[in-house]
C-alpha cells in the first residue's frame, strides 16, 4: 500500500511574512532551513509520496490574483526539483475561513480520493505548522507531525506524533524507524504493564499505587522525552519491596527491547542539573549491569516511598537494562535530592539514546552490545 506525506506549503516549505503571511511576490520569498536538504532525503531514501496540500485564502480574487501565487508556486516547485523533490499531486483551497468549505483544511473535501483503500492512511503523514494541520491529520486517520512556527502545538500535544523545531528532525523520524515497545511482567507478586516509546513526547501516565514512585517516574517521561505509560498492580497489602523492584525489571527489559540493537545510539549519557541540590548520572547502555550508588538519606520514607529502595530500583533496572549507572547527589531537602536524581538519569537516558541517521554503526569494538 502507499504511504503518503500531505505536506503544507505556507510556514512548513515557505518562510511565511510577519504580519501580513502573504507569499504573493519573489522578493518574500524564502525556503524554510533545511527543507532542501531534508525533504530530498525523504524523497531519495524512504518510500513516501509527497502530496501538497494548502489554503490559500481569497487565491483568485483582485487583492491575491492566480498570477501572483503561480508564479511563487513556480519557483517553490523549481527550486524543489534541484533535490529531485516532486509531488504526485497538489490539491490548493481557495476559500476563505468563514466559508467553512469541506475542502479547506481540517476539512478532508479536497483529499476523499485517498479513502478508497490504496493508502496506508495509518502509515502515512500530515506535515504542518498548524493545528488546522494535526486536526486534517486525525479527520483523515494519519499521524500528525508538527513543525514549530507560529501555533502552539500544547492544546493538541496528545494527537501530535512528532514536534519538530527543524526539517532535520522530520527526517530522522521518517527514515528511522521508532522505537516503540510494549512489555508486560507477571510474577506471583506483581503485575506490570509498560508502553514506551523513546521517541516521544513527554506523554505520561503512571499508576503504580505509590504516589510518590509515580511523581518520580514521571519525570522520566517529562526530562527524557519519552511516551511512558506504566500500570503496576502489585502486593502493596504486604510492603513496597516487589512493586518497586519488579518496576525496575520490567522498566530495564523495556528499555533493552527498544533499543534493540543499539545501532547509531550515542550509547553514553551524562547529566548533572543543579539547584539546591547537586545530582549527578553517568550511563552507558553497553551490555553489562553495574551500579555505583553515592545518595544517602536522613529520612526513613519520602512520601509513600522508603529511601533505601531507591538503591533497589536503580540496581532492578540496571540489572534488566543491562546498564552501567553512576549516580550521586548532595543537598539538604531529601525530596529535592532524589527527584535531582531522576531528572538528571532522565536526561542521561535523552542523551544516551540518541541516533545519529548518518552513523548507523554500532559504538562499539566488540560488534555487539
Amino acid at each position: 500500500m502507499r504511504k503518503i506525506l500531505f505536506i503544507d506549503r505556507d510556514g512548513t516549505l515557505i518562510l511565511e511574512p510577519p504580519v501580513t503571511f502573504q507569499i504573493d511576490k519573489p522578493e518574500v520569498f524564502l525556503l524554510l532551513p533545511g527543507v532542501m536538504h531534508y525533504l530530498g532525503k525523504i524523497a531519495r531514501e524512504t518510500d513516501y509520496e509527497l502530496v501538497l496540500v494548502s489554503n490559500q485564502d481569497g487565491l483568485g480574487t483582485e487583492k491575491y490574483p492566480w498570477a501572483a501565487f503561480e508564479q511563487i508556486q513556480d519557483i517553490m516547485l523549481r527550486n524543489l526539483a534541484v533535490e529531485n523533490i516532486r509531488f504526485s499531486a497538489i490539491h490548493i483551497d481557495n476559500s476563505f475561513e468563514h466559508e467553512k468549505l469541506p475542502t479547506r483544511k481540517p476539512g478532508i473535501g479536497m483529499l476523499t480520493a485517498y479513502l478508497d483503500g490504496s493508502v496506508d492512511l495509518k502509515k502515512s503523514f500530515v506535515i504542518g505548522d498548524r493545528l488546522t494541520d494535526v486536526q486534517l491529520a486525525a479527520n483523515l486517520g494519519t499521524g500528525s507531525i508538527f513543525l514549530r512556527n507560529y501555533d502552539d502545538p500544547a492544546p493538541m500535544a496528545e494527537q501530535i506524533d512528532l514536534i519538530a523545531g527543524h526539517w532535520s528532525e522530520i527526517y530522522q523520524f521518517l527514515a528511522l524507524p521508532l522505537r516503540e515497545v510494549k512489555h508486560q511482567r507477571n510474577t506471583a507478586e506483581t503485575a506490570i504493564d509498560i508502553s514506551l516509546r523513546l521517541e516521544g513526547n513527554s506523554r505520561y501516565q503512571i499508576n503504580t499505587g505509590l504516589h510518590f514512585f509515580d511523581h518520580m517516574l514521571e519525570q522520566l517521561a517529562r526530562h527524557g522525552q519519552l511516551d511512558l505509560f506504566i500500570k503496576a498492580k502489585g502486593d502493596l497489602h504486604i510492603d513496597e519491596h516487589h512493586t518497586i523492584e519488579d518496576t525496575g525489571i520490567a522498566l530495564g527489559e523495556a528499555f533493552s527491547l527498544a533499543l534493540g540493537d543499539k545501532r547509531g545510539i550515542e550509547r553514553y549519557g551524562y547529566s548533572l542539573p543543579m539547584d539546591d541540590c547537586l545530582a549527578q548520572v553517568s550511563l552507558d547502555f553497553g551490555g553489562r549491569s553495574w551500579l555505583v550508588w553515592n545518595v544517602e538519606f536522613k529520612r526513613e520514607k519520602i512520601g509513600d516511598v522508603p529511601t533505601e529502595m531507591f538503591y533497589h530500583f536503580f540496581k532492578s533496572f540496571s540489572d534488566a537494562a543491562r546498564c552501567n549507572l553512576h549516580i550521586s547527589s548532595e543537598g539538604e531537602n531529601e525530596h529535592h535530592k532524589i527527584e535531582g536524581v531522576f531528572k538528571a538519569f532522565a536526561r542521561a537516558i535523552k542523551a544516551a539514546v540518541k541516533r545519529d541517521p548518518q552513523h548507523l554503526v554500532l559504538p562499539s569494538t566488540k560488534g555487539i552490545l
